[in-house]
């Protein structure tokens, strides 16, 4: 009896009978998404690449890019996992609102999270008097860029955390207790270490979507070089001065998006590995 059902699972892991049709629509969307990029590529100009992505203008944007968006991935981190881990494993009342709340930003126009942080952290703003009173300004400084780009990346760390906790389950965490274990313990031994590969996913996702900011930052922080010029505005500066520069500097910030998405990828697949592994 097991022998036909172990062939029956090989046959399915082997099926590819894809139609024709869906691979044409396929490839039609691939090249969507390719053929943008390669244009890109033919008008840069080359002889003057090095040069371009190497001004000082250009370092300020992109040493501070990386600055805020390590320093945002790291907020991420704290702020998101406790955040993932109270929706996977608990229920309380309003918990699918405040889901979507968490969430709303992957949906929210990023000026519109820029306006809000504006109100929230600006002079004027809700608790942007109180900061202020202390000799604190948030607004239209390198806090508030970090603020800006926490703010739209988080999501995506407490989604794909979210969703390796449910996956994994919480047998090991009730044997975990049953043996005496702590709460704390039981998330610090037994919980996170299970999705350590969802998490590591989740932050370098978040990191690519902090380093990609742009509307929530120069709504909330402004364009000030070397301050709150981030590499995305610098190249939306250098579009209306200096097209050859904002085209090198777009290649520049392809290039490490695409590095970000396969780690992202390769992280995700050890991940569904190892949950399936777990399982």
């Amino acid at each position: 009896m097991t022998r036909p059902i172990a062939s029956g699972r090989r046959r399915d892991r082997a099926y590819a009978g894809v139609p024709g049709w869906v691979m044409g629509v396929a490839a039609v969307g691939a090249a969507f998404v390719l053929l943008p990029l390669v244009a890109m590529v033919t008008r840069v100009n080359w002889a003057e690449f090095v040069p371009l992505v190497t001004s000082e203008s250009s370092l300020d944007a992109l040493g501070l890019s990386l600055r805020t968006s390590l320093t945002a991935t790291a907020l991420c981190v704290l702020l998101g996992v406790p955040m993932a881990v109270v929706l996977a494993r608990t229920e309380f009342w309003g918990q699918r609102i405040l889901r979507s709340l968490v969430l709303l930003p992957l949906v929210l126009p990023p000026v519109v999270g820029g306006i809000a942080l504006l109100y929230t952290f600006g002079r004027r703003g809700l608790l942007g008097q109180g900061f202020e009173a202390l000799g604190v300004t948030i607004a239209f400084s390198t806090t508030a860029v970090v603020l800006a780009q926490t703010f739209v990346a988080l999501p995506f760390l407490v989604l794909s955390l979210e969703g390796a906790l449910r996956t994994v389950g919480t047998r090991y965490e009730a044997v975990g207790a049953t043996l005496g274990a702590r709460p704390t313990t039981v998330l610090r031994r037994i919980t996170l270490p299970l999705v350590v590969p969802a998490l590591l996913s989740g932050a370098v996702l978040s990191f690519a979507r902090a380093l990609g900011e742009f509307g929530a930052t120069l709504a909330f922080a402004g364009s000030l070089q070397g301050v709150t010029r981030t590499l995305p505005l610098e190249i939306y500066l250098q579009r209306e001065t200096d097209p050859d520069a904002a085209v090198a500097l777009s290649l520049v910030l392809v290039v490490v998006a695409v590095v970000v998405v396969a780690a992202a990828h390769q992280a995700g697949r050890s991940g569904g590995a190892r949950l399936r592994g777990s399982s």
